[in-house]
């Protein structure tokens, strides 16, 4: 490998520089702009485990593997031609014996003596390959946790139905008076009994419902739909909610027969999270409305409230799994786990659509639904 090779073209490289490039610590080639070799350094032919001289008058591509070689014509040579430099470039050179050896290259386009030439450093990374197998490794843990997280919470979510819709069942029977006849105040908690098991039935849905969507297995169907027929439907689930709550409801007539493209039963799910928010954080004798309308390619579905309000601060989070607002103000209306709102955003993203929020402290918030109209 010996002394560092030179191609004597008149290109202004010279035995000075020769000399000084020669044991540098890092790998350097020079060469003309049709990638013919006029300089390579004895470090360069360390790493590639060949002799210098015989690398001089021969093509870059020669020392390049094959992506590198696509690379080098489709990216890394025209950025020079347009830029007149490249910086920290990944590449994969070829070995004399084949191996590929991993190196970020910096390169610039210079001028002397009227003859252009390209000078090209080269550091290896010696590291990479390793992290790149030991991301890949970490890549695919992460890929069966997820499927193992999936199959357990699907074993247990099934489990746990089972003992509900039993203890809801029995609650039944015995408001029927088959058990015999029951008070009032037993007809009251089997009443309980019956809403808590239906709250730890939507609790188990929320949380498988937002393991699938985390581990990209969330699926929805696409079609058109009209939004005043799921709005109708979300209305006959939440009146007697709001009925209950002395809240006042109104929502805007649909005069033009709006619809979107969308899954009807997610888009359900997101309406009756909102509305169910609403209600939450609305004192009695507030309101809550829904309005829709067409924007562009987009039809918008408002939810606002007369509420509480979100603090500015927290209007970034109140879409990340876990977070709830103002919990110490009132626990009893905030059940739950803090999913119903990352799971709504997450669904509306599976139907090209999103969830936005505006809110003022005091005043109210307004809760929007954007999905691609029909």
């Amino acid at each position: 490998m010996g002394k560092p090779a030179l191609l004597d073209d008149g290109d202004g490289a010279d035995t000075t520089a020769s000399d000084l490039l020669a044991q540098a610590p890092c790998g350097f080639v020079s060469f003309r702009e049709d990638g013919t070799i006029v300089y390579a350094n004895a470090t360069l032919g360390h790493l590639l485990g060949v002799d210098v001289h015989e690398l001089v008058g021969q093509s870059f591509e020669r020392i390049l593997t094959v992506p590198a070689r696509i690379f080098y014509q489709t990216h890394f040579f025209p950025l020079i031609k347009l830029h007149g430099r490249a910086e920290e470039i990944y590449f994969t050179l070829r070995a004399g014996s084949g191996a590929p050896v991993h190196v970020l290259a910096n390169a610039a386009r210079t001028e002397v003596s009227g003859a252009v030439r390209i000078d090209c450093v080269m550091l290896r990374i010696h590291e990479r390959q390793k992290y790149e197998q030991e991301l890949l490794h970490a890549k695919k843990a992460a890929e069966g946790a997820n499927a193992a997280k999936m199959r357990f919470l699907s074993m247990v979510s099934h489990d746990l139905r089972t003992p509900l819709g039993a203890i809801s069942g029995y609650a039944d029977l015995m408001l029927l008076g088959v058990r015999g006849e029951v008070t009032d105040a037993q007809a009251q908690d089997l009443r309980r009994i019956k809403e808590v098991s239906y709250f730890l039935l939507g609790l188990l849905d929320d949380i498988l419902t937002f393991a699938r969507a985390e581990a990209g297995a969330l699926t929805v169907s696409r079609e058109n739909v009209t939004v005043d027929s799921v709005v109708a439907r979300v209305e006959a689930i939440v009146a007697p909610q709001f009925e209950t709550a002395g809240i006042a409801y109104a929502r805007e007539p649909d005069r033009a027969g709006l619809s979107v493209c969308a899954d009807p039963d997610r888009l359900q799910q997101i309406l009756l999270n909102l509305l169910g928010n609403a209600s939450k954080f609305t004192p009695s004798g507030g309101k809550v409305s829904v309005r829709w309308s067409v924007d562009g390619d987009r039809v918008r579905i408002a939810v606002t409230d007369t509420g509480r309000g979100i603090p500015a601060e927290l209007l970034t989070q109140i879409f990340e799994p876990f977070v709830q607002v103002n919990r110490e103000i009132d626990a009893r209306k905030q059940k739950g786990m803090g999913l119903g709102l990352a799971i709504s955003r997450e669904l509306a993203r599976a139907m090209q659509g999103d969830i936005t929020v505006e809110s003022v402290v005091g005043q109210g918030s307004t809760f929007t639904v954007s999905l691609p109209a029909a």
